[in-house]
C-alpha cells in the first residue's frame, strides 16, 4: 500500500512563491521531523537524502498567481496536480482542509508524525527558502535571506520604505501598510 505525503511551505507569508510538495518513500529515510523542527543544515541533508530515497513531486505558484486565482485555488491546483503525477493508493496532507481535492485525506501536525508527509515538508521547505534566498540576491534591499518573505517588523520597515516589488503579494492587505483612521 503506498501513501503519498503532501505538505506546504509559503501559505502565510507576503513575499515568494507557494510551494506544495508530495512524497512517496521508496526507502526509510532516518532523521524525519515537521520541517520546522530541525535546523536549516538538517534540512539541506535530508532534501538530498529524500530526492534519492523517493518518487515526489513539487508545484510552486508565484506570488502573481496567488494575487490573480486566489491561496485556496493555487493550493487546490497543487493538491490536484500532485494527485495526477503521483500515483499512490492513498494521499495525506498536512493540516484540516484538502481545498476540494476529494481524494486527500488530512490529519493535522502529520508533518511530524508521519514518514511521507515529513518528507514532503522538508521538500517543500528547502525549495521555499532556496527561492527566497536567490530573491535576495535579485532585491537585496528586502531581506530575504533573513525573513523569508514572513511578516516581521523588518519587513514592514522595508516595504514601507522600497514600496512592493515584483515577488510581494499585492492581494495579501497587511493592516500595518493601511492608512490609519484616527
Amino acid at each position: 500500500m503506498s501513501l503519498c505525503g503532501i505538505d506546504e511551505a509559503g501559505r502565510g507569508p507576503v513575499a515568494g512563491d507557494l510551494v506544495v510538495a508530495g512524497c512517496i518513500l521508496k526507502e526509510p529515510v532516518e532523521g524525519l521531523n515537521d520541517s520546522k523542527k530541525l535546523t536549516p543544515k538538517q534540512r539541506e541533508t535530508l532534501f538530498e537524502t529524500i530526492i534519492q530515497k523517493s518518487c515526489y513531486h513539487i508545484v510552486t505558484h508565484t506570488a502573481a498567481q496567488i494575487d490573480e486565482l486566489g491561496l485556496s485555488a493555487c493550493m487546490r491546483r497543487s493538491l490536484e496536480e500532485i494527485v495526477a503525477v503521483l500515483k499512490a493508493d492513498e494521499y495525506l496532507f498536512d493540516g484540516n482542509t484538502t481545498f476540494g481535492v476529494n481524494s486527500l485525506q488530512t490529519k493535522i501536525k502529520a508533518d511530524a508524525s508521519v514518514s511521507e508527509v515529513s518528507a514532503a515538508s522538508i521538500l517543500a521547505k528547502v525549495t521555499r527558502d532556496r527561492s527566497m534566498i536567490e530573491a535576495a540576491k535579485q532585491y537585496p534591499q528586502y531581506e530575504f535571506e533573513k525573513h523569508k518573505g514572513y511578516i516581521t517588523k523588518r519587513h514592514i520597515e522595508l516595504i514601507k520604505k522600497h514600496g512592493y516589488c515584483d515577488i510581494h503579494r499585492r492581494s495579501y492587505r497587511l493592516k500595518a501598510l493601511q492608512p490609519s483612521l484616527f
